[in-house]
C-alpha cells in the first residue's frame, strides 16, 4: 500500500516501484507493529484482498517523516488503489484511524501535495496547514477528545 500512498499529479509518470524502499519512505512502514502504530486496512470480498489502508506512525527528529511536526505527533499515511478510488473510501479509512488517535495522541500530522485534491478532506476532517515548502503542505490536527 505504500507505494499507492504516493501522490501522482494527473499524467505524472509513476516512480519506479523500488523507490519504496527507500529510507525516507521505508521509515512509515518498516517493522510494522510498534506500540504506537495504528492502521486500518480496507478489504474487497472477491477476490479477497486489501483494496485501501489507513496508517499513522511516529517518526523521530533523527528520522523524520515528509509530515513531521514533533516526536510526540503521529504521521498519517492513506493509499487507496486507483480502481477503488473517488467512493469514499478513503474519508471513512480517515474516519476509524482519527477515531482511535483522538484517544492516544494530541495531535496527528500529514504532508500532502498542496494540488492533490485530498487537502479538501484532510481539512474537513479539522486538519489545518501548519507549513508549506516547495509544493508540499504540512498540516496538522489537534485531538478532538483530549485537553
Amino acid at each position: 500500500m505504500l507505494y499507492h500512498a504516493i501522490y501522482l499529479p494527473p499524467g505524472a509518470a509513476p516512480p519506479p516501484r523500488e523507490s519504496v524502499h527507500s529510507p525516507e519512505l521505508a521509515r512509515y512502514v518498516q517493522d510494522w507493529g510498534r506500540v504506537e502504530d495504528i492502521g486500518y486496512l480496507a478489504n474487497e470480498e472477491e477476490p479477497q484482498c486489501s483494496v485501501g489502508a489507513a496508517w499513522l506512525r511516529l517518526m523521530t527528529k533523527e528520522e523524520p517523516g515528509y509530515g513531521y511536526v514533533d516526536d510526540a505527533t503521529p504521521e498519517l499515511s492513506i493509499a487507496v488503489l486507483p480502481l477503488h478510488r473517488g467512493r469514499g473510501l478513503g474519508t471513512l479509512l480517515l474516519k476509524y484511524l482519527l477515531d482511535e488517535a483522538d484517544v492516544r495522541f494530541k495531535a496527528v500530522s500529514l504532508s500532502v501535495s498542496v494540488d492533490n485534491p485530498a487537502v479538501r478532506i484532510y481539512e474537513r476532517a479539522g486538519f489545518k496547514v501548519v507549513s508549506k515548502a516547495g509544493m508540499s503542505l504540512t498540516m496538522n490536527r489537534l485531538s478532538t477528545s483530549r485537553c
